[in-house]
């Protein structure tokens, strides 16, 4: 899926506006992938250290500020726009979380509930912009439709991912290599079935959540749950520095190319 296959949908002629996302590259994906394992770990580094409500509370606060910051944003900045996603995804994880544990809502459940939320959102957005490419978010109404897919995605995959490792009992390592086999579907779907460039993009974002967070759960809970054992802190402190170093990667490449 490249930014030009993505690009449908939106204004076509003449110079138009950057859109406030970055482009759809390997890296992209990379990182995107990383995002989900962190919002896992530090959300559930936060459950076991914090106040349940004082970090739900907190997160969504902070999350406030960094989706206000971006909305003002006249154009894609990296830094900002990455550290928004690592948010995102730590509150989407809390919200499925807490439906789950605070209200028993079982993970099957869940899923669907955010699954027709998602489908929701999609219809919306695509009823007043008539488009869902990432690469037409040009406005603040379609960077609003964004952003509330991008929750919404990271809260499905979540409900996923502990649906298949403790619901269906794979475990958080039989989890994530299922989802490592099934994320392979859309673009294989987009090659040989002519399944459509923003659908595919969608569907593997979606997988993005519980591929992540499943190896990510499996390298911080201890062996009594199947686990590595090396602590939800530390495997947090660790895929934050390793997004750091891959973000600043990707801005001093944009510089070089200006």
């Amino acid at each position: 899926m490249t930014t030009a296959e993505l690009s449908g949908g939106g204004p076509r002629a003449g110079r138009r506006p950057a859109s406030k996302v970055p482009e759809v590259t390997a890296l992209f994906w990379v990182i995107k992938v990383l995002t989900t394992g962190v919002g896992e770990t530090t959300s559930d580094f936060f459950a076991h250290t914090v106040d349940p409500v004082i970090a739900v509370a907190g997160a969504g606060l902070v999350l406030a500020g960094a989706l206000t910051a971006q909305f003002r944003s006249r154009a894609y900045r990296p830094w900002l726009y990455w550290t928004t996603v690592v948010l995102v995804s730590v509150f989407g994880t809390m919200a499925a979380d807490a439906a789950h544990v605070g209200f028993g809502v079982p993970y099957a459940v869940s899923a669907g509930v955010f699954a027709v939320a998602l489908a929701v959102v999609f219809l919306l957005w695509h009823r007043f912009e008539h488009t869902l490419s990432i690469h037409d978010i040009t406005t603040p109404r379609r960077e609003a439709c964004y952003w509330l897919a991008v929750g919404t995605t990271f809260a499905l995959g979540t409900a996923l991912g502990d649906l298949t490792a403790t619901t269906l009992r794979l475990g958080y390592l039989g989890s994530g290599l299922v989802f490592a086999v099934v994320i392979t579907v859309p673009p294989l779907a987009r090659r040989f079935a002519g399944l459509g460039a923003v659908a595919t993009f969608w569907a593997a974002y979606v997988l993005t959540r519980p591929l992540g967070a499943s190896f990510a759960d499996w390298l911080g809970v201890g062996p009594e749950r199947g686990g590595v054992g090396l602590g939800t802190g530390p495997v947090s402190l660790a895929l934050l520095l390793v997004i750091a170093a891959l973000v600043g990667a990707t801005r001093a490449a944009g510089r070089r190319t200006r």
